[in-house]
């Protein structure tokens, strides 16, 4: 079965959703104006339940199918990222300083493709749950709407989101059973030293030197502390210190990331660190101390939950363009919170050439959207048939 014909004879009028939703974005947690959009199309298609405010803008929508059965959570993000655009598209961000840089404007508009057929069509038992997500890329709006009580108060047994993904073929989908997402950390090192003059750094403690020390000896956990079959990521993205060539400065300061899959690994790359940056401050006589913030989880898909996916992705676009096994990928992603609340399945979809997502003159791809919303349709209608 490809794309659902229903679905498809709507194509443009998506196509005209998603192009208001990307002039028009919204950072994290206010996602008003998107919120109020969404809305809008929900009762047009007459689904029979809308509920707003869960985490401040997002909102999940109840469309009941023909007979008894339980609840499948489809979930859509909705903000887009603090940064200007550079596409020069006639549809591009009227907002300055933001940009639906990752396709979470084509996101919203596939799963309202799908509410708009599962509406009209409502061939299928128990119910759907659609779940309308802000602060995907700050703030974990997931797991806000998870704390806020949406898996419990709407009886959600399962759920599914998808992922445009550029450089991939139009129309291919891809996933792998456990793991995809990695969990991400940030962490902070506030040097403090005592300054003076270049010519006489016998006088001072050096804070320079001490971050570079510490920056060198971080890099090492993964080479020298981590199983190197496993897999993870300490990089050391910032150091800032000093206003010029003859002053040692009294400060500095490192930033960086951290990527996990395992728990254990992440907790052995909290103590490395505590190690070392204790050490190496005594070393070179100063003070410095880390700050480690835990972020997203790993998102850790159901390997039922995949192969069932799989199996509808397949019927959407064709045996050929469905790999679900493709490993774990470093990047990472809130829907995390949901799959640790209920099983499910974080699927990609590819949208062709293009720039990457997060760049100034990414755009999503329209042609995608029947394909995402004829997934999101099928998984609700073979998840819970007549």
């Amino acid at each position: 079965m490809p794309v659902v014909n229903r679905i498809a004879a709507f194509a443009d009028e998506m196509k005209t959703w998603r192009r208001h939703l990307h002039a028009n974005p919204e950072i994290e947690f206010d996602c008003h104006k998107t919120a109020a959009f969404v809305v809008e199309r929900l009762r047009e298609f007459g689904v029979d339940e809308i509920h707003e405010g869960i985490a401040t803008t997002g909102l999940v929508a109840i469309i009941n199918g023909k007979g008894a059965g339980g609840t499948i959570g489809l979930r859509a993000d909705m903000d887009a990222l603090p940064m200007p655009e550079m596409t020069g598209l006639d549809y591009a961000s009227t907002v300055d300083g933001a940009m639906h840089a990752c396709g979470h404007d084509g996101h919203t508009t596939m799963l309202l493709g799908a509410a708009k057929y599962l509406s009209e069509t409502r061939n299928f038992s128990g119910k759907v749950a659609l779940i309308f997500q802000p602060a995907e890329e700050g703030g974990g709006g997931a797991g806000v709407m998870v704390e806020e009580g949406i898996m419990d108060r709407f009886g959600v047994d399962q759920v599914y989101a998808l992922h445009n993904i550029p450089e991939i073929e139009v129309g291919h989908f891809y996933s792998t059973p456990g793991p995809i997402m990695a969990a991400v950390d940030e962490f902070h090192v506030d040097i403090q030293g005592r300054g003076g003059h270049g010519a006489y750094p016998q006088d001072t403690a050096d804070p320079v030197v001490a971050a570079l020390a510490i920056g060198n000896a971080l890099q090492t956990i993964i080479s020298r502390n981590h199983d190197t079959r496993g897999e993870a990521v300490v990089s050391l993205t910032q150091i800032h210190t000093g206003s010029t060539d003859n002053v040692i400065p009294d400060t500095a300061y490192l930033n960086g990331t951290v990527r996990t899959f395992d728990p254990a690994v992440q907790e052995m790359i909290i103590r490395r660190m505590e190690a070392i940056v204790t050490g190496q401050s005594a070393a070179y006589d100063v003070q410095a101390t880390l700050r480690y913030d835990k972020g997203y989880p790993a998102t850790v898909n159901d390997a039922d939950k995949v192969a069932f996916a799989a199996e509808v992705a397949r019927e959407v676009s064709g045996e050929d363009a469905v790999n679900a096994n493709t490993g774990m990928e470093m990047g990472a992603e809130d829907f995390a919170y949901m799959l640790e609340a209920r099983p499910g399945a974080y699927f990609f979809l590819g949208q062709g050439e293009g720039p990457g997502v997060h760049h100034p003159k990414y755009d999503f791809n329209d042609e995608i959207s029947p394909i995402g919303a004829s997934y999101f349709a099928r998984l609700v209608e073979k998840a819970q048939p007549l």
